[in-house]
């Protein structure tokens, strides 16, 4: 809806999608002072190919080209630090001011778990409240009401805000993220790194350089890749090009596979940048156990652990979980009221007698 053109185009009939190669060509002729990071692929054919690109070492500020696959003429540009949806990450993560930012989302989400829990504990019946603990009153008074719709509400919730809420201190604080490898693996996460190019004198000597011993000839390594992947993965799901700027590095290809039970599966493979060849892989099978748990941070903390049904669950919960904080200061200056009209009549004045009797004064 807001990016249409960037996003989208008109899949011709009875045509496949230019090679690769061919729509890099139009990027790096275009923009021939900025380097191409990385190249994205989604599984539609009615979707553009989007390469972002950097200058210099500013890898965070990335200059989005999107490229219509079947004619390779360029439909759309945008810097991402000033897309819609970075600014809102920005926000959430950080309030739009970096680490400050993040220090002070950290805090609160650690002040809002121990809420949760303390709640929970405020809210605990004993046998004769059970029934009135777990339904809202809802041709009750104001204050009942509103008391319901907090403690009911948020009782309700609260396994779900809960998860919410813990996942998200993995992006706020490094030593969470450790907890989950060191408890699962038994060590911290092991640094990933794309591996070196093949030497070339070895791939001649086994045959693999397509691009010398005449294979393949006519095709670029970029298209052989993207040929490779979906043999290797035939299963349907976006699919990213990490390209390193040395030139000894392999290119790292990503893929999701959209025919999981759950989100967040991603498979790697390495391939070398000067002729395609296949390096190494990295699939999601194979990855440790704290590698898979960690993987389904991000899913549980969205909501898209299992797809739109999930999706809509965690944003029902978001929106109730919005209504706590005011629910929640109605029953604070409540009571704050209240133990002043108590303060009152403990000294002997009732709180009537003693408005009037300041009307008087004045």
């Amino acid at each position: 809806m807001i990016y249409r053109e960037f996003h989208l185009v008109e899949a011709p009939k009875d045509q496949s999608p230019l090679p690769l190669d061919k729509l890099r060509s139009t990027v790096t002729n275009a923009y021939p002072k900025q380097r191409i990071a990385r190249i994205e692929i989604e599984p539609h054919p009615n979707r553009t190919v989007i390469f972002g690109l950097v200058k210099g070492k500013k890898e965070k500020d990335v200059f989005s080209v999107a490229v219509n696959p079947y004619t390779a003429q360029i439909t759309g540009t945008r810097r991402e630090n000033d897309s819609f949806f970075h600014i809102v990450l920005q926000l959430h993560r950080y309030l739009c001011m970096e680490d400050t930012g993040k220090a002070v989302t950290g805090a609160a989400t650690i002040m809002f778990i121990v809420i949760m829990i303390t709640g929970l504990a405020l809210w605990w019946p004993n046998h004769k409240q059970t029934k009135q603990r777990l339904t809202i009153k809802w041709n009750a008074k104001f204050k009942r009401l509103n008391w319901d719709l907090h403690a009911v509400f948020g009782f309700y919730i609260l396994p779900f805000t809960f998860l919410i809420a813990l996942t998200g201190l993995v992006w706020s604080y490094k030593w969470v993220n450790s907890i989950i490898f060191i408890s699962f693996d038994g060590k911290p996460q092991q640094k990933r790194e794309a591996p070196a190019n093949i030497d070339i004198d070895h791939a001649l000597s086994v045959g693999g350089n397509a691009l010398l011993n005449g294979t393949n000839r006519g095709v670029g390594a970029l298209s052989r890749i993207i040929t490779e992947t979906n043999r290797l993965l035939p299963h349907p799901g976006r699919i990213q090009l990490t390209l390193p700027e040395s030139d000894s590095l392999s290119i790292t290809v990503s893929k999701v596979n959209e025919n999981a039970a759950i989100s967040n599966v991603v498979d790697f493979l390495y391939f070398d940048q000067n002729d395609g060849k296949l390096i190494s892989k990295r699939l999601y099978d194979d990855e440790t156990t704290g590698m898979k748990v960690r993987r389904l941070v991000f899913p549980i903390h969205t909501g898209s652990i299992w797809g739109w049904p999930s999706k809509v669950l965690a944003l029902l919960v978001a929106l109730i979980t919005a209504t706590l904080p005011v629910t929640g200061v109605v029953i604070w200056v409540g009571r704050k009221f209240k133990k002043k009209e108590k303060k009152v009549r403990k000294n002997g004045v009732p709180l009537a007698a003693s408005s009037r009797a300041n009307m008087t004064v004045s």
